[in-house]
């Protein structure tokens, strides 16, 4: 068409015609992406996050201002072999799991829980995670080889210095969590502790939930030299699960975006997050 139109001063129109081709069909050609263009943003994509699947990788690119068909990227990530085996789900038994309410507003309840693993050396330590269930943030990752009570209630107190201290924390039955000390800084601050049942984690689910994401993610794809190398890298990717990664449960939304549409702007221009 186009060469036509180079050899033959005629108009787009004359042109169409003559070659029997809608002008509207000749449009959408021209708008329409190359599949190549789709195929390289998400090889950056994946690179840069391999475990996320297609619905993370579209949510991602229309966060980017791409508004491609969803059914062309779902077919393109499958040509491309990027699909994931799918997990076996496994047998347990019957369990008659509480249904979890979602929190109404921030700093209504925290999720706060312990994670293990190991450096390159075999030194094993531990990370601390604490999470706000309203919108998913994640609000502190804390990495060290010991993490008695006293550590815990400082790292929350610095946390609560620029947000608050929450109503009620989710916690299951450590003995960080029961130790005398913990349960008095909880009264003292008249924070609520909710207690899980032992042995039913998915009481807890929010922070179990971000605990598999963290795993998959961080601890499972790094090896790590030294503490303050998986510090650094924990705080590097719990920046980007706030602000770039989307969430199912929030509508596609990241973390921060759902709490700045939830709250009004003058709470967070005042430092609330």
């Amino acid at each position: 068409m186009d060469e036509l139109i180079q050899s033959h001063p005629i108009s787009e129109r004359r042109a169409c015609r003559v070659v029997n081709l809608s002008r509207h069909l000749r449009v959408y050609q021209l708008k329409r992406v190359s599949e190549q263009v789709i195929m390289d943003e998400m090889s950056q994509l994946v690179a840069d996050h391999p475990s996320w699947g297609c619905g993370k990788l579209h949510q991602a690119l229309r966060r980017a201002g791409r508004r491609w068909n969803p059914k062309r990227v779902y077919r393109l990530y499958h040509q491309m072999g990027l699909h994931r085996r799918p997990k076996l789900k496994k047998r347990l038994p019957r369990r008659h799991p509480q249904p979890l309410s979602p929190s109404p507003a921030p700093n209504e309840c925290w999720s706060i829980d312990f994670m293990r693993d190991a450096l390159s050396n075999g030194r094993k330590f531990r990370t601390f995670n604490v999470v706000d269930n309203f919108n998913r943030q994640a609000l502190a990752i804390e990495v060290a080889t010991s993490l008695p009570s006293r550590q815990v209630t400082r790292l929350l107190d610095q946390v609560a210095d620029g947000r608050g201290y929450p109503q009620r924390l989710r916690l299951d039955n450590g003995s960080e969590f029961t130790a005398l000390h913990f349960k008095d800084w909880a009264k003292q601050h008249g924070i609520l502790l909710d207690f899980t049942e032992p042995g039913c984690p998915y009481q807890n689910a929010y922070i179990e939930r971000f605990n598999r994401t963290f795993r998959e993610d961080v601890l499972d794809a790094t090896w790590f030299d030294s503490l303050d190398e998986a510090q650094c890298l924990a705080d590097q990717w719990r920046h980007l699960y706030n602000e770039q990664r989307p969430h199912d449960a929030l509508g596609g939304l990241t973390p921060l975006d759902f709490l700045a549409q939830a709250r009004p702007t003058s709470l967070l221009l005042h430092g609330s997050i």
